[in-house]
């Protein structure tokens, strides 16, 4: 008699690769479980974008007594504040013990889309650049992929979620399939052109490649520029899975999304060498449940499915499922960020900018592309842009009355233009995540002790950071320029990558090229956690892409009955 199971397919997670899982996985036919650990999103009452300062009590500057109580490491995110705090994790239900040397931000958003609800939106391609960095400086294990593996599942990705940007035909950052661009302000474009010839065109500013429609597409609304994204979007302009990959599933009605699903552990079946479904804690009763599949896609982001596989033990596995490597927990990454620079630009008095652009301007990588930087490896890009202080200048400015406010309407400030850098940062053993024997969390489920720090490689990238991006302002005819070397720790980016990394054979990593693990053939991974680098663009375009292209590779393999 044929074994029977609950559902063809169990996806962990609700956000970015999750929805992705979810709406591939139900095209193909699978009837779909999607495990989400927090509540339900109702956009058209939970987005709070156009709330306004006055219909705030705070009037916008938080309740910094609450965001202390609930929240003192979510609100060092900007997005983190007296209204968009509803969609990150409250940091005593989720606690997580770091080195007293090594400090680590993780900023996370437990419901319905995760932290698709808040991201930044930027999506830029890899290269062969980043995906060959590993196996040419030594640093990390080779990945079992290359640029022509996953470009085509780059541009599904990008037919369907709608990336407005502009192409330009640089190796290190492929051109994609994109929506027409957002404007430069007049700064902005007055700056290219003199950054390029200063540089010799090596120096590439480019608008913000991302993820917001500037036309209406499959049946989303082009963006009108209210501005505040990470607060939600009742037009889904912008992507995320509750605007565009869970509705494609639902619509399927092969999907069944049970919010308040806390999962626990990851079930192996040692007869048959296969994870056979999963354990749950409701979030709410903390009522146990099983749930059984063919196959089970982990998609809860690095931290979290790396967390999970720990957790998930057995005689076969004791220090974790999937991980005869030894790997599983080690080469935790995010970028390194927070050096720049910004200035001020005595000109364009005459220019002002039309709505609240939701986007800025890209730098593209040009360090360690042509020739190799003495000081360190790899690269960075910048992300910043050009704008005139606003009305809100006046929080900070005496006067009152209507003469006042009608000037600050009026009488703009200065233009001024600030980036910061984004950098690669190298795969080290050290830089791992274990289970802590005696903090859990508000479930009963072992905490995540992370430990991860910066190495010399990171901090002499950061000063090259300021120095070149100072360099920049300068030669656009910016004034009052002031480079910036502070970094944030790590986490900060949140971008955070690896865990159970891809790699070309079992002893160096969890899962293989098609983000299958090794040891558990029927369990995919195809969050942050299976990166084996981290390039320095923004990788959650990425992870989508990954994410099809593993589902399409399960499929086949379940029609074949290898899984």
């Amino acid at each position: 008699m044929a074994d029977t199971y609950d559902y063809d397919a169990i996806v962990v997670g609700s956000g970015m690769s999750g929805g992705w899982a979810a709406k591939e996985l139900t095209q193909a036919g699978l009837r779909t479980l999607v495990l989400e650990a927090g509540g339900p999103i109702d956009p058209r009452a939970d987005y709070v974008e156009h709330v306004q300062p006055w219909q705030m009590h705070f009037r916008g500057l938080g309740d910094r007594k609450a965001l202390e109580r609930d929240y003192p490491i979510q609100s060092r995110c900007y997005a983190c504040d007296e209204v968009g705090s509803k969609f990150f994790v409250k940091d005593a239900d989720n606690p997580y013990p770091t080195p007293t040397d090594a400090p680590f931000n993780w900023l996370r958003g437990r419901q319905v889309g995760g932290r698709s609800i808040m991201w930044g939106r930027q999506v830029y391609r890899w290269s062969d650049l980043d995906f060959e960095a590993n196996l040419k400086d030594g640093h990390g294990t080779d990945w079992p992929i290359r640029y022509r593996d996953i470009a085509p599942w780059y541009a599904h990705v990008e037919r369907f979620i709608g990336v407005s940007g502009a192409t330009e035909g640089l190796s290190q950052l492929p051109d994609g399939v994109f929506l027409p661009p957002m404007q430069m302000t007049a700064v902005e474009a007055d700056a290219r052109p003199k950054i390029l010839k200063a540089f010799g065109g090596e120096r590439v500013m480019t608008i913000g490649r991302v993820a917001i429609l500037t036309q209406n597409h499959n049946g989303r609304l082009a963006c009108h520029y209210c501005g505040p994204c990470e607060k939600g979007c009742i037009t889904n302009s912008y992507f995320s899975s509750i605007a565009a990959t869970l509705p494609a599933a639902r619509a399927t009605g092969n999907l069944t999304l049970l919010p308040h699903s806390v999962v626990a552990e990851v079930l192996y079946d040692p007869k048959l060498g296969r994870a056979r479904g999963v354990r749950v804690i409701d979030g709410i009763t903390r009522y146990e449940t099983v749930f059984t599949s063919r196959i089970v896609f982990l998609c809860a982001s690095a931290i979290e499915s790396v967390r999970l596989l720990l957790n998930s033990k057995s005689a076969q596995f004791p220090d974790g499922l999937a991980n005869s490597s030894g790997t599983l927990g080690k080469y935790v990454m995010d970028h390194n960020f927070g050096a720049g620079a910004w200035g001020t630009h005595p000109g364009f008095k005459d220019k002002r900018t039309i709505g609240n652009r939701p986007n800025g301007v890209y730098i593209a990588r040009f360090r360690n592309v042509k020739s190799q930087q003495p000081d360190f490896l790899r690269g960075y890009g910048f992300q910043g842009g050009a704008g005139r202080s606003g009305w809100d200048r006046g929080q900070w400015m005496p006067g009152y009355g209507a003469a006042f406010k009608q000037s600050l309407i009026d009488e703009l400030g200065d233009w001024g233009f600030g980036a910061t850098g984004f950098g690669e940062t190298l795969p080290r053993e050290e830089n791992r995540v274990t289970l802590d024997p005696e903090v859990k969390d508000k479930w009963g489920i072992p905490a995540a002790r992370i430990e991860v720090r910066w190495s010399d490689n990171e901090r002499a990238m950061e000063k090259d950071m300021a120095k070149t991006m100072a360099e920049m302002l300068e030669a656009a005819g910016f004034k009052d320029v002031h480079p910036n070397e502070d970094m944030n720790p790590p986490g900060h980016c949140i971008h955070e990558m690896g865990g159970a990394r891809m790699s070309k054979s079992s002893k160096d990593g969890v899962l293989n090229g098609w983000n299958q693990s090794w040891d558990v053939k029927n369990l995919f991974v195809t969050d942050g956690s299976c990166m084996a680098s981290t390039a320095c663009q923004n990788p959650s375009i990425t992870y989508m892409a990954l994410t099809a292209r593993a589902v399409a590779h399960a499929v086949a393999a379940m029609k074949r009955n290898e899984l």
